[in-house]
């Protein structure tokens, strides 16, 4: 195990892999059924992991990969058992990629003693490398991040996700209604966007006022949680409390925010 990372090798690694994809952009036929929508994702996750393991293995020989199957709900719950390992995110938000649509990032984490040691997120459509070392910052090329400064609920963008695990037996569309459902009535501005990293570096950077999911989604989140967090937000479950791994939500603000969130949902 390594106890410092050359972080110039993995942004280039990951910035050399996200040029590739951006080269081919649209040049794909959208898939139009289910068979050519699994045959293109599955493309994509060849083509990232082959390059960055390539392009990583000779400065980090010894590290493990593992790929976030964000269909696995069970995987999500606990770290894996290795000390030191890649978790990858091929592409978070591929489904846009497919429909030609922005939004669309390559996701790379770096987890240690079962936490996020470094992450990196990249977005080749607006050139911008967001990253972050636990307890060393969070940047956006270079740029340290600021988390938003609004007290107006009025003018704050808030953002919802959710995943991908089957909700017919639990009443988590009703619970996701609901959450929506608060923040229609009280923030100005509520989305839903698609690549939940890149949402999650966008709070760190001021552009989103909150990010809230009430299912578990562990590996889309992974990633922009710690730029998240190195840039000053308050990492949290829907409920109010730290969140931990395996949590099956998550509410993501600078503190007077979650504070205004949890004081609405604590009213109704």
């Amino acid at each position: 195990m390594q106890n410092e990372i050359n972080i110039p090798i993995i942004l280039n690694a990951v910035r050399k892999v996200g040029e590739v994809f951006l080269k081919d952009y649209k040049q794909n036929s959208i898939p139009q059924n289910m068979d050519e929508l699994l045959k293109q994702l599955e493309d994509i996750d060849i083509v990232c992991l082959t390059s960055l393991k390539e392009d990583l293995s000779l400065e980090f020989p010894t590290i493990p990969w593992h790929v976030g199957d964000e269909f696995d709900t069970d995987s999500q719950r606990n770290p894996a058992a290795q000390k030191e390992y890649w978790l990858c995110d091929a592409m978070d938000g591929a489904i846009q990629y497919l429909q030609h649509m922005a939004g669309w990032t390559i996701n790379l984490a770096l987890i240690r003693d079962g936490k996020p040691l470094f992450s990196v997120i990249y977005d080749p459509l607006a050139n911008e490398m967001f990253w972050a070392k636990d307890g060393e910052g969070a940047f956006m090329n270079d740029k340290p991040l600021k988390l938003s400064h609004k007290t107006d609920l009025a003018v704050m963008l808030a953002v919802f996700e959710y995943g991908h695990q089957d909700k017919s037996m639990n009443d988590l569309n009703k619970k996701i209604g609901s959450t929506v459902t608060k923040l229609l009535d009280h923030f100005g501005i509520v989305r839903n966007y698609g690549p939940h990293g890149l949402q999650l570096a966008y709070v760190g950077a001021g552009r989103i006022d909150l990010f809230i999911q009430e299912d578990i989604d562990t590996y889309n989140w992974i990633a922009g949680l710690l730029i998240a967090k190195e840039s000053g937000a308050e990492i949290l479950t829907s409920a109010g409390e730290p969140w931990k791994w395996g949590n099956e939500s998550l509410l993501v603000a600078p503190k007077n925010i979650t504070e205004k969130y949890l004081q609405i949902k604590s009213s109704n």
